[in-house]
């Protein structure tokens, strides 16, 4: 990503990016921590290095979307799953 600019889209890389809209959209903070002025490379680097914040939000889907929100993409739930869950 880094030398390209792209991502590469898979599905995992889909269920992080809704896990993300949903974590901003209930609690106002990224998942990735950089401030809000930071150019396109140090928001890329931020990513890449793992500048994490902590995923709590309140509500009966955190432990999903912290799940949907982890670190190795195998470990992320299908869209299935996260369909189910949201039902």
């Amino acid at each position: 990503m880094l030398d390209t600019g792209e991502a590469e889209p898979t599905p995992a890389a889909d269920i992080y990016a809704l896990g993300a809209s949903l974590l901003i959209s209930a609690t106002g903070r990224r998942v990735v921590d950089y401030p809000d002025n930071a150019p396109r490379p140090a928001q890329r680097r931020a990513i890449v290095d793992g500048r994490r914040t902590a995923v709590t939000m309140p509500g009966r889907f955190a432990a999903l979307v912290r799940e949907m929100l982890n670190y190795k993409p195998e470990n992320r739930p299908t869209i299935y799953e996260v369909g189910k869950a949201l039902s």
